[in-house]
């Protein structure tokens, strides 16, 4: 399979390379930020939407997940409580530019599908429901009411609900998406794929079995108070800026930081805080006191043999590397874990990792000497082959030494979209347990599916099978952010009809069932009146904090629909009006919803009145709170894994798709990659100067790039070789450009994520 670069690409002519940075923020992040902000806004609609940006009587950033500071817990949020992608969110959302009618009447599907996603991108805020219908060339306009009927009349002829899919992404509030899995749970079918299966969906299936919790188990409090912070497979100052002012902060109490990462990343190094003097006028802040240039997929090996070390240590002086009185008393499984880590080779532990061994002593000496330790990790740990694996080991070495459910310490897996994790909570999610789902029945008095639905990935197997025909994506863009583009591409296509309810154009838009529907919604940063009055709506961090988010600006377009009324005029339209659940209540008035959250969601009781608060609401947590684990042993458990890692063939590379400091997952900003020194491209190829001149390759050559998996090739055509310090052996691209490299059936063990993180790959020279 070949994919294209598109038609008018312009990487390849204007694409320049210079030296990455080695410090991250400081006076360029506000400059950009401004400069940003008012080339979509305006300077006035600039000022009136940043200053309400994270703040309690404002709006919940559309990026991120990084957490607010907490009034309770002695934080204070500043002024300007946001990051330079924080604001480039914003200015894509609240932009000025607007895709209407007439837009559509212009361009024909097919001149959209060549162009980029960067082009698609910066067209504006749609403001109609448009539909293409079977055989047409062009989006036309569509009344809401024949939209949803449309929609219907597409799910009631389907043999079973089950040959419909019901896609989410993390941009949706907790009020939608609770009512989004109640309509397609009344429709009958568990097909709920989300986001949370491409990216964390590792890290839920490890921490569940180990800690009975799929979910991280620190505040940011903990984060402030932590003598050592090891950060892995992660780069906050591109995905989490706002982290950096964390670590700053825990730096500034004497905490120690450790990177993990195949690429050497500005925001690990120095962090110029634009809010303080020192980071304005001087050098910053260093962050890691160690940076350990893991080969991919290497992170496994070194935890295991931190691990051996640890347990060394404690042979060899009893009781003063490993918490006895936390493993004995609250773990099971240690005897089969130290065994597997007795005896290691170290030879495959240096083949694996690629580090120094006295490195690895270093990093596990501050382990062992820390009594208040953060092990943090995001998508460079997730999607690999043995990901589950991976943090189960992280897991147990954070057990070894009682770091749950201690203050200044805990696990941390960092969650992208702002509210991903809030979704899941709300029931997002193919196989919600059965407390959930009889908690549903009994609130509603309906019948609910018990049957496991399909996540992403097998979505996709069911599209390209046929044995799913309509497609509903609330938010996000599909056809960009799954893995093997074309194939992809040609699953959607199959369709007969694919739905995206949307805020901008995206790639999804041109990559269409026989028939499509865009629905234009509401977004963070827009003011939501119904029938009861100005509504608000909730979302919950990366640290399990539920709080309010309220728009302030008038909508794009007097079309534009909220998320909730899409799901509640659809319903009553599939369903019909004598449901048993008051759809055109809960559309009227919010708090209706959180009602009823708070009698179906554990630890949402109260709900209305605790969203209310200044700061929310923290979802219980029983590791963290009371050092209970709802597992199967009712303790902690440890894990004992072989070990894993990939093996790459002579002359091949090993690629991990990334993003650009310019995009916000398939959302692209600009074409400015300002920390590693890319700029005006994004078809690019991270080599190591020496893999280069190894493999007869030169810097700046454009080639073609080939993945191989199981005797079968994918090929993406026209990158640029940049010579740049990753690991050896290892290479990277952005996504979604590279998302054509990688395997649909290449996925996590357990949790069916999609590898993109390992990719063997080949480069190949261009002939013509």
């Amino acid at each position: 399979m070949t994919r294209n670069a598109p038609k008018n690409d312009v990487d390849e002519a204007r694409l320049e390379v210079h030296q990455p940075k080695t410090w991250a923020a400081g006076v360029p992040g506000v400059t950009v930020s401004l400069l940003r902000s008012i080339e979509q806004m305006g300077t006035s609609r600039t000022v009136r939407t940043l200053r309400l940006l994270n703040q309690r009587e404002g709006f919940d950033c559309p990026g991120c997940a990084w957490p607010e500071p907490q009034g309770s817990a002695g934080e204070h949020r500043k002024l300007a409580e946001f990051c330079e992608n924080g604001a480039k969110a914003v200015a894509e959302e609240a932009t000025k530019r607007r895709v209407g009618p007439e837009f559509f009447a212009a361009h024909p599907v097919a001149e959209l599908a060549g162009r980029t996603d960067y082009w698609l991108g910066q067209q504006g805020r749609l403001t109609h429901p448009m539909v293409l219908r079977e055989g047409a060339s062009h989006y036309e306009p569509i009344s809401w009411d024949d939209a949803f009927e449309l929609i219907a009349r597409h799910l009631r002829a389907l043999s079973t609900p089950d040959e419909a899919l019901f896609y989410t992404s993390g941009r949706t509030s907790n009020e939608a998406a609770f009512l989004y899995q109640l309509l397609v749970r009344s429709f009958g079918t568990n097909n709920l794929p989300d986001c949370s299966n491409m990216c964390h969906e590792s890290s839920g299936t490890a921490l569940s079995e180990t800690t009975g919790i799929g979910k991280g188990s620190v505040s940011l409090a903990d984060i402030h108070q932590a003598d050592l912070i090891v950060v892995v497979g992660q780069n906050p100052g591109t995905n989490h800026p706002r982290m950096l002012s964390a670590l700053e902060k825990a730096k500034s109490h004497g905490a120690k930081i450790v990177a993990v990462n195949p690429l050497p990343e500005a925001g690990l190094m120095r962090f110029k805080n634009p809010q303080s003097p020192r980071g304005v006028l001087g050098k910053g802040t260093a962050l890691a006191d160690e940076f350990a240039q893991v080969r991919l997929g290497g992170d496994l090996a070194l935890f295991q043999a931190v691990g051996h070390l640890l347990l060394s240590w404690e042979d060899a002086a009893p009781g003063t590397v490993v918490d006895r009185e936390f493993v004995d008393g609250s773990t099971h499984g240690f005897d089969d874990y130290a065994r597997n880590l007795r005896e290691i080779d170290w030879a495959e532990i240096d083949r694996a990792t690629g580090l120094p061994r006295e490195q690895i002593e270093r990093i596990a000496r501050l382990i062992a000497g820390s009594r208040r330790t953060v092990y943090c990790w995001a998508m460079g740990l997730t999607q690999h082959r043995h990901a589950v694996a991976t943090i189960q080991e992280i897991t147990n070495v954070a057990l070894l030494r009682g770091m749950i459910g201690r203050p200044g310490a805990g696990l941390c897996p960092v969650r992208g979209h702002s509210n991903v994790q809030g979704d899941r909570t709300m029931g997002v999610w193919e196989k919600m347990p059965e407390r959930f789902l009889a908690a549903l029945e009994t609130e509603f008095g309906i019948a609910v599916p018990r049957k496991h639905g399909l996540d992403t990935v097998d979505s996709i197997r069911a599209m390209r099978d046929g044995a799913a025909k309509v497609f509903i994506g609330m938010g996000g863009n599909f056809a960009a952010a799954t893995p093997d583009s074309e194939l992809t591409e040609r699953a959607l296509s199959a369709s007969e009809l694919t739905v995206h309810v949307s805020t901008k154009l995206n790639r999804s838009h041109v990559v269409h069932g026989r028939t499509a529907l865009i629905l234009p919604t509401l977004g963070r940063t827009e003011r939501d009146v119904q029938a009861s009055g100005e509504q608000f709506v909730t979302v919950e961090d990366s640290m399990s904090c539920v709080h309010a988010s309220r728009g302030r600006l008038r909508p794009a377009g007097d079309e534009l629909l909220s998320e909730v009324s899409i799901i509640c005029r659809l319903a009553r339209t599939l369903l019909g009006p004598d449901h048993p659940v008051p759809w055109a209540e809960f559309a009227r008035d919010y708090d209706l919803i959180r009602d009823r959250i708070a009698r179906v969601v554990p630890g949402c009781e109260d709900y209305n009145k605790r969203v209310r608060e200044p700061d929310g609401f923290v979802l219980p947590h029983p590791p963290r709170d009371e050092r209970r684990f709802e597992t199967a042993t009712g303790k902690a458990n440890f894990t004992a894994s072989e070990l894993e890692y990939p093996r790459v063939p002579e002359g091949r590379l090993l690629l991990q798709t990334l993003r650009s400091h310019d995009q916000y997952n398939t959302t692209i900003y600009g074409l400015s990659d300002r920390y590693r020194g890319i700029e005006d491209g994004r078809r690019v190829v991270l080599v190591h100067a020496e893999d280069l001149a190894e493999l007869g390759f030169a810097e700046g050559e454009v080639v073609d790039v080939v993945s191989e998996w199981e005797g079968t090739e994918r090929r993406a055509e026209r990158f640029r070789l940049v010579a740049y310090p990753t690991a050896r052996g290892c290479a990277a691209a952005y996504f979604p450009e590279a998302n054509a490299l990688v395997p649909l059936d290449s996925v996590a063990k357990k949790s069916n994520t999609p590898v993109s993180k390992a990719v063997i790959i080949r480069l190949a020279h261009r002939t013509g």
